[in-house]
């Protein structure tokens, strides 16, 4: 396909975009082109494609007429700030001997790129074993997990997100070695399936489903993840290596402590309650008795809260039990303001947060003194 391409496109759609695909590029290479991005012009459709070698995200720009077919290889951040930059609602964009120019009403910019040809190859992945769920599902499913993944750590396969997909039903796994997030919802079709994503590919999927109806097919090629959003374009990504722990073990089957709360409140109180910790004291105190929670904290120099929440219906003997207010927080946020089931043994076992059988959170606790 010639290098030369000529098309005027709609700023908004191209904005989104970008920023998109901007997410995959690396910020730290050796590699020139793989700051960059491939814009191809072909059969009436803009493409944008971008990789870091072990993510490849291939996307369709909406809104776009195409004077002229081809190829273009132009950086990812000076196209970026450039676009943004332009105030009007189409931009025109025109690559010639690896030079882009990008013109507005008014303004325009000559970028310098590179070959088209110098850009790694694009392998069109055949997966096998694909299913499809709802971008709508897999967008809350991810959101109940991600958080609770590990950022750096010695045992690589928790840097992930565990996909389980068994029949019509798939499930995502969570942990960072201190606290786990279960997340289960319905998919199409019958078989199994297993991955570990890399945390950076979920992100960058997340802002691929931004529209709840759309169709996502998953499935497995070459090793690899392949992430088929339908109307928004094909995410592959390369898979954590290793084997998830074995979290079944870690939820506990014995909790004789049980009591529901409406998410948003809760989250309130603990809020406040963590407003007078500080780094030697960052638990915070939970005590169940009777028709009232007492969430408190207290650290020395500072002062100290005290926030009651009524409750009803609180099954078991009373309990004192600390956790560190962030990650119930973290779990409260993305339960969408619905009624959570707290359930606990003693205040030396895991905490267990559930909604239904949707979503299951355990926590380890802390030492409040």
């Amino acid at each position: 396909m010639p290098a030369h391409l000529k098309v005027t496109c709609d700023r908004t759609s191209i904005v989104d975009a970008l920023a998109m695909a901007s997410a995959v590029v690396p910020s730290r290479t050796t590699t020139p082109v793989l700051t960059c991005l491939k814009l191809t012009a072909a059969d009436g459709e803009l493409y944008l494609r971008a990789t870091d070698g072990q993510i490849s995200l291939s996307l369709a720009v909406p809104g776009v007429d195409i004077a002229s077919a081809g190829e273009a290889l132009v950086p990812a951040d000076k196209l970026g700030q450039i676009i943004r930059a332009c105030e009007d609602s189409t931009v025109s964009l025109e690559m010639d001997k690896n030079v882009a120019t990008v013109k507005g009403d008014g303004s325009t910019f000559k970028v310098f790129g590179y070959d088209p040809k110098d850009f790694p190859a694009n392998r069109d992945p055949q997966p096998t074993g694909a299913f499809e769920v709802t971008a709508e599902t897999l967008r809350r499913l991810v959101a109940r997990t991600l958080f609770a993944t590990a950022v750096e750590n010695a045992r690589f396969a928790i840097n992930g997100v565990l996909m389980e997909r068994k029949g019509k039903r798939i499930r995502l796994v969570g942990t960072d070695g201190k606290r786990l997030a279960v997340a289960a919802g319905g998919c199409s079709g019958d078989g199994d399936m297993t991955l570990i994503v890399p945390s950076k590919s979920l992100n960058i999927l997340v802002k691929m489903l931004h529209d709840p109806d759309a169709k996502v097919t998953i499935g497995k090629a070459d090793g690899q993840a392949v992430f088929q959003v339908e109307g928004v374009g094909t995410l592959v990504t390369s898979l954590v290596e290793g084997t998830f722990p074995p979290f079944e073990d870690v939820i506990p089957k014995d909790q004789d402590k049980r009591v529901t709360f409406d998410a948003a409140d809760l989250a309130a109180a603990i809020r406040r309650a963590a407003l007078l910790t500080n780094e030697e004291s960052k638990g915070v105190r939970f005590a169940f008795k009777g028709d009232m929670l007492v969430v408190s904290s207290r650290a020395p120099e500072m002062g100290e809260a005290e926030i009651r929440v009524p409750m009803s219906g609180y099954q078991g003997d009373a309990i004192e039990i600390g956790f560190q207010p962030a990650y119930i927080v973290d779990a409260l946020k993305v339960v969408d303001g619905q009624q959570v089931m707290i359930e606990m043994r003693s205040p030396q076992k895991p905490g267990v947060f559930k909604v239904g059988q949707e979503f299951t959170y355990v926590v380890m606790p802390v030492n409040v003194g």
